[in-house]
């Protein structure tokens, strides 16, 4: 039985959240931290509701490198526990939790210098190898594998004659990063949560002793203003904790800087190569990293003081990236080359008193008690989201009600990967009557899991739905259906920029099939001509103004640019 988020979902999931009972817990934000804490919370018992401001996903984590993965550089920081908390998180993930969304992926490390390289470089990535063992308690993905010049260039053959000695090969794993916060939510909502996007805090509501026992909130879709009661409120904003703290009026806890990083989409066929590659950079590290239909290269790391809503790549950093991997490759990709640009904030964590009690500060995200009855998450990133989960609620719950509702999301995989293995058996059979090709049958497997049988439904339902998009032919019309019915998507942008990703992946951001795609989800979401006519013109003006953006040199002049087009369901001005 699966479990629709939708309009009548959403409407359900209101009424009860400003029900007189107050909520277990309440988590303010739907990324991939908020949406991890609602499911934790769920699947201990506990009553549990989950509100955001925009769409799931709409901030960090859609806009991430895709990748679940150890963290190798940080070995050279001597932060094994750290490395090894990210690995095993990524074994749970590839093996229980959602190993339809979250593949294994080679990259190869280029070396250029014959010996010394190669041996501190080996013994890092088979530190790295012995790790992800002991902590999986078994392989979950390939060990090293050295290679000779030779060797490498036959697996890469763009990469430089001049720029490798040698290569050593190691896996790390990739993820459907949006798509991973939509299966959180609609699996926290399986197991009880009441899940509402669109939905904003303005004020945190107090008892008379000062303790948090709420918030208020507004519907952004309809202007209603609610009260949410809660026993307590986990805050997991990401960049925007600052604000959320400041409702709570009390001295500031948590400070969190926004740093940019954004990545370029390239055509598969622009660069000659079988594998990712791992880049270490004057700053940083550059992935260029292979899907099914295109690369994605990235990613800077540089402040962002502007609006935090709609980071937008200015032409400065498509010029880094584009020079970083001109280094390297053969390719010699320009920007006639690029089909697609994202910019995301990573929310970087600076604690302002992280020596009080009430703080639980670890090397990649802190928890800490900003009022009784208020506690905030921040910092870590996206591999962790689980372990981060586990530890708010923990620390939220406390020490003795935590231990006699302990976490289970260890062993709870997400809606998807629960008969996975029968359905993908199954497929060639399933796919018989719509004639799809062994690579669209990956697609489907990759992206609904087992819910693969969910979209057959709607297809016998209407069976025109098993065609591909005429406007954009690596869909169907049943996943943007199923973004309507099963997914929670209210609006176009919904669809284009978190579940079929046109977003990035055309050239005019997926405004060529809008017509098409409105068509198809209209009459499910009750629009009529004028409403069509405004989502459109909606999407259309923000694509345009983020394409404008990339003309721009600096990052003030990039955000002027992009909020010359408004929002369709512009924000509330907090109490």
């Amino acid at each position: 039985m699966t479990t629709r988020l939708d309009g009548r979902s959403r409407t359900a999931a209101l009424q009860e959240l400003r029900a007189a009972e107050p909520l277990d817990v309440l988590v303010i934000g739907g990324g991939v931290t908020g949406a991890g804490t609602a499911l934790d919370a769920a699947t201990r018992g506990l009553r549990t509701g989950i509100i955001e401001m925009q769409d799931w996903a709409s901030g960090t984590s859609s806009r991430s490198s895709k990748l679940v993965h150890g963290g190798l550089r940080y070995l050279y920081n001597l932060d094994f526990a750290l490395v090894a908390e990210a690995l095993r998180e990524r074994g749970l993930l590839l093996e229980t939790i959602a190993p339809h969304l979250v593949k294994a992926q080679p990259f190869l490390w280029p070396l250029k210098t014959p010996v010394i390289e190669r041996s501190y470089s080996a013994v890092g990535v088979g530190l790295y190898d012995t790790l992800s063992i002991l902590t999986n308690q078994g392989v979950t993905v390939p060990v090293q594998k050295h290679y000779s010049k030779t060797d490498a260039l036959r697996v890469f053959p763009d990469i430089k004659d001049d720029q490798i000695v040698g290569a050593i090969g190691f896996f790390d794993a990739r993820v459907d990063d949006a798509r991973l916060v939509i299966d959180l939510v609609r699996t926290a909502a399986h197991h009880g949560a009441l899940a509402a996007s669109r939905v904003q805090a303005t004020g945190m509501i107090k008892d008379s002793d000062g303790r948090v026992i709420g918030v208020d909130a507004v519907d952004l879709e309809s202007g209603e203003a609610l009260r949410i009661p809660a026993r307590r409120v986990i805050n997991a904003t990401g960049v925007w904790t600052e604000d959320s703290e400041a409702m709570s009026d009390v001295p500031q806890t948590l400070k969190v800087l926004a740093s940019k990083g954004i990545h370029l989409i390239f055509d598969r066929s622009r660069i000659n190569g079988s594998t990712g590659l791992f880049l270490r950079t004057e700053k940083s590290v550059l992935f260029i990293i292979p899907w099914q239909r295109y690369w994605i290269i990235g990613t800077t790391d540089t402040p962002w003081a502007q609006e935090r809503l709609h980071p937008v790549p200015t032409s400065e950093d498509i010029d880094y990236v584009l020079e970083h991997a001109n280094a390297v490759l053969d390719s010699d990709l320009t920007r006639d080359d690029i089909i697609g640009t994202y910019a995301g904030l990573r929310p970087l964590l600076q604690p302002v008193d992280h020596e009080r009690s009430s703080t639980k500060v670890s090397r990649e995200h802190t928890v800490a008690e900003l009022a009784p009855g208020l506690v905030a998450i921040a910092g870590g990133k996206l591999t962790t989201y689980r372990k981060m989960a586990q530890d708010v609620v923990d620390f939220a719950l406390g020490e003795e009600e935590a231990e006699r509702l302990p976490s289970v999301t260890d062993k709870t995989p997400l809606l998807g990967a629960i008969d996975l293995t029968s359905v993908t058996r199954r497929m060639p059979h399933l796919s018989r009557p719509f004639g799809w090709s062994a690579g669209r049958q990956e697609h489907l497997l990759d992206r609904y899991g087992d819910e693969v049988v969910e979209l057959i439904e709607l297809i016998k339902e209407d069976p025109s739905l098993a065609r591909p998009l005429r406007s954009a032919p690596a869909y169907l019309g049943a996943e943007v259906v199923f973004a309507v019915t099963h997914e929670g998507a209210l609006h176009l942008e919904d669809i284009l920029t978190h579940r079929v990703r046109l977003d990035y992946e055309t050239p005019d951001r997926g405004v060529g099939a809008l017509p098409e795609i409105a068509g198809l989800v209209a009459p499910r979401l009750g629009w009529d001509a004028d409403r069509v006519a405004a989502e459109i013109a909606n999407y259309t003006a923000s694509a345009q103004a983020t394409l404008a953006a990339q003309r721009t040199t600096d990052d003030a002049d990039a955000a002027r640019v992009r909020e010359n087009a408004p929002d369709l369901v512009p924000l509330a001005v907090p109490e």
